[in-house]
């Protein structure tokens, strides 16, 4: 089974750090870890617990948020009612890979989740990235930047799309095979198909070797 991205809530109000925890466990391939409610706690969760992607409040009681983010070596966005400009811009100078400003909805929260996690898997590529491979990640982070309808599609890449059934998740091979394309040409359309969104990505790992791509529609 593929390994949920473990994320690590930091915010000084218990109730509303509890709310977007469940808000992250409700999207599929993401766990809340514990949250913590200060910058101390913070550092001592990221050390011990290793999260992929912590969300991060701006106002904490022992620091600033956006210090607590230079600090970090971890993937971060920011949940925050930290609304200026001056904030806005310290945090993406300093690494911030999104900023939600609240209050926000639980789809606003899903939607930058789903975004990181198709950053996550363009970058997740084996060897050198080439410049269009930078810039799909970049667009990546932008939640409904690309809508996966958007442009016009090949009648090989509709019949792979309509290949696959809700719910079901599929190899390259097995695609190629529903279709009735080789592996290579089914794996490219798959490949451009996930850049626009329109189909998600899991890791199967196996016990040994690379990790196999899963293939399915995203979860309405």
């Amino acid at each position: 089974m593929p390994e949920d991205y473990r994320v690590l809530i930091v915010d000084d109000d218990f109730h509303v750090a509890k709310l977007h925890a469940a808000y992250v466990d409700s999207v599929a391939g993401f766990l809340a870890l514990a949250p913590v409610g200060t910058a101390s706690l913070a550092l001592q969760s990221i050390h011990s617990l290793r999260p992929d992607l912590v969300l991060l409040d701006v106002y904490l009681p022992d620091a600033s948020g956006l210090d607590l983010l230079q600090q970090l070596d971890v993937d971060a966005i920011m949940l925050t009612a930290a609304s200026d400009a001056p904030s806005v811009r310290t945090a993406f100078r300093r690494g911030a890979l999104g900023y939600l400003l609240k209050p926000f909805t639980s789809e606003a929260l899903s939607q930058q989740l789903r975004s990181y996690a198709r950053y996550r898997r363009l970058l997740a590529q084996p060897g050198a990235l080439d410049q269009d491979a930078v810039e799909r990640a970049k667009r990546s982070l932008v939640p409904g930047d690309v809508t996966p309808s958007s442009r016009p599609r090949s009648a090989t890449e509709a019949a792979v799309l309509e290949s696959l059934v809700p719910g079901e998740q599929y190899s390259a091979a097995e695609v190629a095979g529903r279709v009735g394309v080789s592996r290579a040409t089914a794996q490219r359309y798959l490949s451009s198909l996930a850049d626009d969104g329109a189909v998600d990505i899991q890791l199967r790992y196996g016990s040994t070797g690379r990790p196999e791509h899963r293939y399915g529609l995203p979860a309405s």
